[in-house]
């Protein structure tokens, strides 16, 4: 069955690194951060981008901060439209760590640290009750690897 997989959570979080270890091989990644910095219409592009992979069949995780239902609906919506389910992998926030690991990063992977705090106080947990099919609690285990558990 095709899948759209949302991932949700602050900046240096560790979703692109959940993305490359765990749903690279099934899921074809959309992400605003791989779009040129300057670029206008992002929004429209990212969900451009949706479309074209459920309509063509394919599964597709969007690999953004996503921190609310407002980035959640239009992404859903479109899953919907092409019967495919709807999976939250929820990265709860650990503000401490995020501003660390984002200030080890180099270059246009650096967010300035308002942008993390600014992304705190919209961010919210995803809940089936949502619309979601499935939501995961996705942590790092300690040794460069992530538990993920269907969330309660």
């Amino acid at each position: 069955m095709t899948e759209l997989a949302v991932l949700v959570g602050l900046q240096a979080s560790g979703k692109s690194t959940f993305y490359r270890r765990r749903l690279a091989q099934r899921f074809e990644l959309v992400s605003k951060d791989l779009f040129p910095r300057g670029a206008r219409g992002k929004q429209a592009r990212q969900m451009r981008l949706v479309e074209q992979a459920l309509a063509a069949g394919r599964s597709v995780a969007v690999d953004n901060t996503n921190p609310s239902p407002e980035e959640w609906r239009p992404l859903m919506d479109a899953a919907r439209a092409h019967g495919a389910a709807v999976v939250a992998y929820w990265f709860p926030p650990d503000p401490a760590n995020s501003l660390r690991r984002n200030a080890a990063r180099a270059g246009r992977a650096r967010v300035p640290d308002v942008g993390i705090h600014a992304t705190l106080k919209r961010l919210r947990r995803p809940l089936p009750a949502d619309g979601f099919d499935a939501v995961y609690d996705v942590r790092f285990d300690g040794r460069g690897c992530f538990e993920v558990g269907q969330a309660a």
